[in-house]
């Protein structure tokens, strides 16, 4: 929180478009601490339904905060300038430091704690990436988190140039992902003690496919003509159904390395990152200009993502069975 505030700062004061970019990595590097240490807290202090329902709170945030960012960005850089936005990042993480440090404690007992040696770090990170079960479960994550960051990527030019709206209009965008998300993480969080993961991933993953099939039969029909609201419902309907499913999928994920829950955490969120940086730069840009191309990019990343996690959950069923 500290590199990322200080990082802020400079980038309110970067006298060139280099000194910019390099304080905006480190804004990035810093900020992806975040994620990691959160899920790490969580399955430190819970277990199964409560882990579940914990992460599906993290979940919501994990999508408000991409979604809300244009819609508030757009606004401060209309109103007071592009540097007014990382004069609010700078404050927001000043005031983030202050809370963690009173009132965030260090989770993981003494006992259950390890020395800081980069050999032995090193092996783990080569141990958690060598297990084929935690890499299908991340990478079924990031894919299906792809679809978010698919629209992400394109929202300047969706908006504008697709949906004909002004720069000060995202919330036509990012108002549905936020719902769905909202919703759909309260709806999992209230029912993680009373359906099985299975059926909870089975829920979400039906949930985005007709999402899927929603937006897909809807650009098709309409071409060019697309318009709000239907442009953006079948979005709504995706993003419930992500943040009814993930969840479950990464308690999984974490719970196959119990002694190394920071660690397997930072590497379940280095390929989530990894799929939504490859997705939002590299893909978007191929597919940015038809809402029809965007829609079938999502259905894409969603059958990869449940062909990932059925592989990833049936070889967890086959070292059971052969135990």
């Amino acid at each position: 929180l500290t590199i990322y505030t200080l990082a802020s700062a400079g980038a309110v004061l970067a006298p060139t478009f280099g000194w910019l970019l390099l304080f905006r990595a480190l804004q990035g590097m810093s900020a992806g601490a975040g994620s990691v240490i959160g899920q790490a807290i969580v399955q430190d202090r819970f277990q199964g339904a409560d882990a579940q329902r914990i992460m599906s709170h993290i979940m919501m945030v994990f999508g408000l905060a991409p979604a809300i960012a244009p819609i508030l960005g757009g606004w401060l850089h209309v109103t007071f300038g592009w540097r007014a936005t990382f004069v609010f990042l700078a404050l927001f993480g000043t005031v983030m430091l202050l809370v963690v440090w009173r009132l965030l404690p260090e989770s993981l007992p003494r006992d259950k704690r390890h020395a800081f040696h980069g050999v032995a770090i090193a092996r783990n990170y080569l141990k958690v990436l060598g297990h084929p079960q935690f890499v299908l479960l991340s990478l079924s994550v990031g894919l299906a988190f792809g679809g978010l960051s698919l629209y992400i990527g394109s929202a300047a030019n969706f908006v504008m140039e697709i949906l004909h709206l002004p720069e000060t209009a995202f919330a036509w965008m990012f108002i549905p992902l936020i719902s769905g998300m909202v919703i759909g993480s309260a709806w999992g969080g209230k029912r993680a003690a009373r359906i099985p993961a299975a059926r909870m991933r089975a829920i979400g993953f039906g949930t985005m496919l007709v999402g899927c099939a929603l937006n897909v039969g809807y650009t098709a029909f309409a071409g060019d003509a697309v318009t709000v609201p239907w442009a953006v419902l079948p979005l709504m309907v995706y993003t419930f159904g992500l943040a009814v499913a993930m969840p479950a999928i990464q308690v999984a994920a974490l719970g196959l390395f119990p002694d190394n829950r920071g660690l397997a955490s930072s590497m379940l969120a280095f390929i989530q990152m990894m799929a939504f940086a490859l997705v939002s730069g590299l893909v978007a840009p191929l597919l940015f200009g038809s809402a029809f191309r965007l829609a079938c990019g999502v259905a894409v990343g969603l059958v990869a993502s449940f062909v990932a996690c059925q592989v990833g959950n049936a070889m967890a069923r086959g070292r059971v069975a052969a135990a």
